[in-house]
């Protein structure tokens, strides 16, 4: 369906915000940056940008809700033979895919440097992203249970989520401290994650 100007205008102005954020991130420091500064460099009223981020930490998570709707699509979509890990796997193929081609930080080497910097080295930052977890686990477990009424019951399908994504989360962050803002080793160390979690769920 084709975007309409006010849709077009909403995500200029979304972009807009990030990018001022992520340029004041990067030149003041994240705890010395503002709300109301992010919105005077994107030149928007303070409201504008909290009418688009409850807070600067989100600004950082703007793609979130995306990956949920595109993991939850492919769960949703499972064949009638798939099991429990071939989900899972196909799951994390294609929200990374996303995340290459089209997510918020495709194509952007500054804005992923920051993010990356801000994950590893901010403890409020760090936070948000456990806490966003959380609650991808939590829906992802649900949609997991609704896909396999029999074979999950809610014990089991909120182990194996938490298996598959604590192991991502794990591996993603080791591959920060080890190898610093390398995406491609960031990669190859969670597709290994994926690997040992799936291997482990192979009962399921």
């Amino acid at each position: 369906m084709e975007e309409t100007l006010r849709e077009r205008k909403k995500r200029q102005t979304r972009q807009l915000l990030i990018r001022a954020a992520v340029r004041l991130f990067a030149e003041q420091g994240y705890e010395q940056t503002t709300g109301a500064q992010i919105a005077a460099a994107a030149d928007v009223a303070t409201k504008t940008f909290f009418n688009y981020f409850p807070s600067k930490e989100d600004v950082l998570f703007a793609d979130v809700e995306r990956y949920y709707g595109l993991a939850l699509e492919v769960i949703a979509d499972r064949a009638p033979d798939d099991t429990v890990p071939q989900v899972l796997r196909r799951t994390y193929e294609q929200v990374i895919a996303h995340y290459l081609t089209q997510g918020l930080q495709a194509g952007d080497p500054e804005l992923a440097e920051v993010y990356q910097r801000l994950l590893a080295t901010v403890p409020a930052v760090r936070a948000k992203a456990l806490h966003v977890m959380f609650g991808a686990q939590r829906r992802i477990a649900d949609a997991l249970l609704k896909a396999f009424p029999g074979r999950l019951d809610p014990i089991s399908a909120a182990a194996a989520t938490g298996a598959f994504m604590g192991a991502v989360q794990a591996a993603a962050l080791a591959s920060l401290e080890v190898y610093g803002q390398d995406e491609q080793e960031s990669l190859a160390s969670t597709g290994r994650a994926v690997d040992l979690a799936m291997r482990g769920l192979e009962s399921l």
